[in-house]
């Protein structure tokens, strides 16, 4: 039996947790696209936190090569990935078989049962070794696979691609919205097996053991802390609820000890926050009121020049000549990126600029908020953005001069971290 204590960081785009132990160690993290059901985002964020838990577990119990445990994670990613796909195939019969496609529901069947049998094999593919997935994200990938197959096997004159598309958008929310339970408990089987195949030097009987172990552990939930966008809506008692400000300042404190001031930029929102040297909040300046310049922004730009939003940074950073751009305003943003493509900048540089526009505004609320202090912390997931980080250490350096900015490839895992260890403060003031 091993204590826990729980963060939650219900976002306006993804939804994040950290787990933490007894010490508080981070023995585990989750992560998934933030939905219209913020229960069940809560709960399936909590679940994939504790399938890494129980990675953790194997890891503490076994001197494994880390390359066996990614493995193995990596094996029982698609088997949960394949068992949404059975979910999803089924919510698209029962769609083909309404009264909405009454007429040519045998043909439409057929259509999606086409579909379904060619996204096994590119799930498949997603996960073998060595493979670079564009998404983690169920919805993600499953969305791309199935586009690209309805586009081979629509037919005009019988099942149109717009319908192909109107089943699967109806049918990815009914799947979404259901909640998974035990997926370490249900999948590592299969996963084993997988991973023993392509490590077969590893020590099996010891692998064996340890996965035995970790999933037949109990993991006893003793405090949960939720924060983040949507944090209002999450199933907690209000005492077990605390603002983002909060949670990212603690949680940069946590992960840089020496930080005073943090700039978070999210899907939604931008903070800039000063903290002390114990990571409580000094001040603060935030913008809500729009989401122009943060991951929202990105995400559309990406649409809009089809691309995914990770390789939006390393093309901007090929740039040679920056454009400058007018406005961050998502609301624009489309007309004008496409009046300068068609004035035949290139792509590279006019994200150049993008990216700088945006960090000028984060600048703008840095200052408000008592300007940069050795050191700058930056977390959200921009912060995964090389271009981004690369910008805000050009425009830290035009106006403060030399400054310590800190990044981490789990920034966006900040705000749950802070609410992580709110939770293991509140347990220990109660056995006090």
């Amino acid at each position: 039996m091993i204590d826990v204590f729980v963060g939650i960081d219900l976002g306006s785009t993804t939804t994040k947790a950290v787990v933490l132990d007894n010490d508080g160690n981070v023995i585990g993290r989750g992560i998934t696209n933030s939905r219209s059901n913020y229960d069940v985002a809560a709960l399936i964020v909590r679940e994939e936190a504790f399938v890494r838990t129980r990675f953790t577990l194997v890891e503490r119990s076994i001197g494994v090569d880390a390359g066996v445990i990614s493995a193995l994670e990596r094996n029982l990613k698609l088997q949960q990935h394949l068992e949404l796909l059975a979910r999803l195939q089924e919510a698209m019969s029962m769609l083909a078989a309404g009264p909405k496609h009454r007429g040519h529901a045998g043909d439409l069947k057929t259509r999606l049962d086409e579909i379904a049998a060619g996204m096994e094999p590119l799930a498949r593919q997603h996960f073998a070794a060595g493979a670079t997935r564009r998404s983690d994200f169920f919805r993600d990938l499953a969305a791309a696979d199935y586009m690209h197959l309805a586009e081979q096997l629509a037919d005009p004159k019988h099942i149109a691609f717009d319908v192909l598309c109107g089943v699967f958008d109806a049918a990815i929310l009914a799947v979404e919205n259901l909640p998974v339970e035990h997926a370490f408990e249900r999948h590592i089987g299969a996963a084993l097996e997988a991973t023993l195949a392509e490590h077969p030097d590893c020590d099996a009987d010891g692998l064996r053991r340890a996965v035995e172990e970790a999933r037949g552990e109990e993991l006893v939930e003793l405090e949960t802390v939720g924060t983040g966008y949507g944090r209002a809506r999450l199933p907690f008692p209000k005492e077990q609820i605390r603002s983002e400000i909060l949670c990212h300042g603690l949680g940069a404190h946590a992960m840089f000890p020496e930080t005073r001031t943090v700039l978070d930029i999210g899907g939604q929102d931008t903070k800039a926050i000063q903290v002390d040297a114990s990571g409580i909040v000094t001040s603060f300046q935030m913008n809500d009121r729009c989401a122009a310049g943060c991951g929202r922004y990105l995400g559309y730009i990406a649409d809009e020049m089809n691309l995914a939003l990770h390789e939006l940074g390393p093309l901007a950073q090929e740039s040679r000549t920056r454009v400058k751009i007018n406005s961050t305003c998502t609301v624009f943003a489309g007309a004008e990126l496409r009046e300068r493509l068609s004035l035949g900048q290139k792509r590279e540089d006019i994200l150049s600029g993008l990216h700088r526009a945006i960090i000028l505004r984060a600048m703008s609320l840095l200052a408000r908020s008592g300007g940069i202090n050795d050191q700058l912390t930056f977390t959200g997931g921009v912060a995964r953005n090389p271009a981004a980080v690369a910008a805000l250490r050009d425009l830290v350096g035009e106006n403060y001069g030399a400054r310590t900015i800190n990044t981490s490839p789990d920034s966006i895992y900040t705000g749950s971290l802070g609410a992580a260890l709110f939770a293991l403060r509140a347990a220990e003031r109660k056995a006090a």
